[in-house]
């Protein structure tokens, strides 16, 4: 269950690996939302057999190593546990991170690599976007690293670009048309013809590759609890 601020009802997701969101507004009381849950159980069980048969089941179990393809970097990741720790600390490598404290703690440890995911996609990302700024000649003011589920990037009007961290697992042909993809909203903050024209400008095979970042999600690992 996810409280929102914004949400205005309650509302059910189910994603593609057979987990269940539940989004509530605020001050909704739990008897209100396992009503909610009851009434739609049905909606739910189709819904995750229709992801499971067209997708194999995965476990959630954590990483023994970690394969970032878009920026060709592969660490191993090594568990060292500490008797009475209350939390998870990483320590990184060129080719090994190690999480140790409460590695016990199946949700911890994520949360560490999470962490550690949003600052090596903030050190790789920057450049790249900084270099792709210059040569389409759309500057931004900030970038922000996101872990999302809905989208993979965005620009606001303000100037600020946000990545989503997953972008990682993808290919560099993914990432790199992305990064254009947004850069190109600082000029046309809509998606009309002269954006795409803009857009191919810059990435002739910008339709593919549109289209493969909606099956994105499936090189994203499971362990990672996103998608």
């Amino acid at each position: 269950m996810r409280e929102s601020g914004r949400a205005r009802r309650l509302s059910i997701k189910v994603f593609p690996r057979g987990r269940v969101e539940v989004v509530v507004p605020r001050r909704t009381r739990p008897a209100e939302v396992a009503e909610f849950v009851a009434e739609n159980r049905e909606w739910i069980r189709r819904a995750r057999e229709s992801f499971g048969a067209e997708l194999a089941a995965e476990d959630y179990l954590l990483p023994k190593s970690i394969e970032l393809a878009a920026v060709g970097r592969s660490v191993a990741v090594r568990y060292v546990p500490e008797r009475a720790a209350a939390s998870v600390r990483y320590r990184a490598g060129s080719d090994m991170l190690t999480l140790s404290g409460r590695t016990h703690d199946h949700a911890m440890c994520v949360q560490a690599i999470r962490r550690w995911l949003s600052g090596t996609a903030r050190r790789e990302f920057s450049p790249r976007l900084d270099g792709l700024a210059r040569l389409i000649g759309a500057p931004y003011e900030r970038l922000q690293i996101r872990a999302q589920r809905s989208c993979w990037g965005s620009r606001s009007s303000s100037g600020t670009v946000s990545l989503n961290l997953c972008l990682l697992f993808l290919e560099p042909a993914h990432l790199r048309y992305l990064m254009i993809h947004e850069l190109c909203h600082g000029r046309h903050m809509n998606h009309s013809k002269r954006f795409w024209k803009l857009v191919g400008k810059f990435e002739a095979d910008y339709r593919r590759l549109d289209r493969e970042l909606g099956e994105g999600w499936r090189q994203v690992p499971a362990w990672l609890g996103i998608y």
